[in-house]
């Protein structure tokens, strides 16, 4: 068993391929011995969390996650009668007359059983003085929105204060998207203030994907793997969980005969000034340019889309190394074939007329927000789009759920739903590294393994820090790239650190864009 942290690149299996796990090693294995043992894991873990408890609520369903759950109350029962501790274990089971028990699959049947023969105390409700949970109501295999009893001790696992060890997955967390099943009395516990404890999740055999990503992250809490001693190697990964990025070497470490340009150059061009309604985007395309500049671009272009503004922007007072130039300027074709260019940020609608020499020169181009939302709408800048993987450029797209529903024809819904399948099915429509925003950003490319960011927090729901983000991907992508797959590594590697400063913030300040942008750091 081992705690998952940010700084190692984890696989993950979705239900399917952990359903293949279990079936080879339950052909190798005793009768009852993946049960066996992963109760006994979940029973550790929970002594070793809540060494001091007085009283741990079992809250068990129909199912074999209920039969871990069976188990490790059983090896919880007894060390506690053994060591004298005064321990109380309490079980509260959905399956309470002999029509519900004969229902139970063996293994769960049997720890039934054997949990009765034990002494452990079964109860129809949970216990008051509770001061640790476990929930090992529902597993992989439950679709459906619980109904019932069910719903009832799942509303109370989801508001208790106290501490809960989730088996193998949150009951009602959808193991491969990350949706979260909703119960009727839960919005009722928490309109009523009740702050939820500290939560743990022990997945057993695999990491699942929805753990991660969509509604994961905060249902599972701090999340444990134990492979129960079963072996991966012939099941494909459904996707990864990106590790730690890797910062660059410090500059004044490197070749002495280094310039500027050996960092490669940043093309932002987007930043609508004030349009008829006097509304203006100005600073989203400022706020990319000093990202860029500080993750360690050698020059940063600035191309602001104001019109004939009679106040043209021509530096920025915070960082005076941003180069302004005309927008026109800036689409010189040379410039285009070796500098890394992010377009969209702020762009309003005057980005659509850019958008077209854009897409036809840039080698190497990151497209968000309103140049996503003018392509979405416009299908020869689409057919352009989907031009450039057969010349072997580089395109990111970085959408938000919203835009990227808008990208595939459909509703945000759908793709919160199924984020993983949104961002790769974006990326292999355009031929690009999509990057999925959200709790568990998802980056995907063209025929390969998508990557879920395991850092990040609420912290980074504010405006511009995806203008920030923008500006971070194109830095990592300005220095020359040698492969798809490496420019891949540098995106996860910019998203993954965008998320690390909102991690490490300081609780007592406030997280804008504007700070968030001047603490970017070069990447490897």
């Amino acid at each position: 068993m081992r705690i998952i942290s940010t700084d190692r690149l984890e696989p993950l299996f979705d239900t399917a391929a952990t359903r293949a796990i279990e079936q080879a090693a339950q052909a190798t294995l005793p009768h009852h011995a993946l049960m066996a043992r992963a109760g006994l894991s979940v029973a550790r873990l929970a002594r070793a969390l809540a060494p001091h408890a007085r009283c741990i609520w079992v809250a068990c369903g129909p199912g074999n996650n209920g039969g871990d759950g069976l188990v490790a109350a059983t090896h919880l029962h007894g060390w506690a009668r053994q060591s004298g501790s005064g321990l109380r274990v309490v079980v509260t089971h959905t399956a309470n007359d002999d029509e519900s028990i004969a229902r139970l699959p063996p293994d769960a049947h049997q720890a039934l059983a054997a949990a009765q023969a034990a002494g452990v105390t079964f109860q129809t409700m949970p216990p008051g003085e509770a001061d640790f949970a476990i929930d090992a109501l529902l597993g992989i295999g439950a679709l459906r929105p619980p109904t019932g009893v069910l719903a009832t001790w799942l509303a109370c696992l989801r508001t208790t204060a106290a501490p809960v060890l989730c088996v193998d997955l949150p009951s009602g967390l959808h193991a491969d998207t990350g949706m979260l099943a909703s119960v009727a009395s839960e919005s009722h516990d928490r309109a009523a203030g009740t702050q939820p404890g500290p939560r743990h999740t022990l997945s057993l055999l695999t990491l699942k994907p929805g753990l991660f990503t969509g509604h994961g992250r905060d249902s599972a809490g701090q999340v444990w793997l134990d492979d129960l001693g079963t072996s991966a190697a012939d099941v494909p990964v459904t996707a990864w969980l990106a590790g730690r990025a890797t910062d660059a070497q410090p500059r004044h470490t490197l070749a002495h005969a280094s310039h500027k340009g050996s960092f490669g150059d940043v093309v932002v061009i987007g930043g609508q000034g004030l349009d008829s309604t006097g509304a203006g985007m100005t600073g989203a395309a400022i706020l990319a340019g000093r990202a860029a500049l500080h993750a360690g671009a050698g020059r940063v272009f600035v191309g602001l889309l104001e019109a004939a503004s009679t106040h043209p922007t021509t530096w920025d007072p915070v960082c005076p190394e941003l180069m302004f130039r005309l927008p026109d300027t800036l689409l010189d074709a040379p410039l285009l074939q070796h500098a890394s260019v992010v377009c969209g940020c702020g762009g309003g609608a005057s980005v659509a007329a850019v958008l077209p020499q854009l897409l036809a020169g840039a080698a190497t181009l990151v497209l968000d927000a309103d140049a996503l939302n003018a392509i979405a709408r416009d299908g020869p800048l689409q057919a352009l789009l989907i031009q450039r993987r057969t010349r072997g450029w580089t395109t990111v797209l970085t959408p938000h759920p919203l835009e990227a529903a808008r990208l595939l024809g459909t509703d945000t819904p759908q793709v919160m739903a199924h984020r993983l399948q949104a961002a790769q099915a974006i990326a292999e429509r355009f031929g690009a590294i999509c990057v999925l925003k959200g709790s568990g950003t998802v980056i995907a490319a063209p025929n390969g393994i998508p990557r879920i960011n395991p850092t990040g927090n609420a912290g980074l729901a504010t405006a511009g820090t995806g203008d920030v983000l923008a500006g971070m991907v194109g830095s990592a992508l300005a220095r020359p790239v040698l492969s798809s797959a490496e420019a891949v590594d540098r995106v996860s590697s910019a998203v993954f650190q965008h998320g690390q400063l909102a991690d490490q913030w300081e609780p007592d300040e406030a997280l804008v864009a504007g700070r968030l942008a001047l603490r970017a750091r070069p990447i490897a």
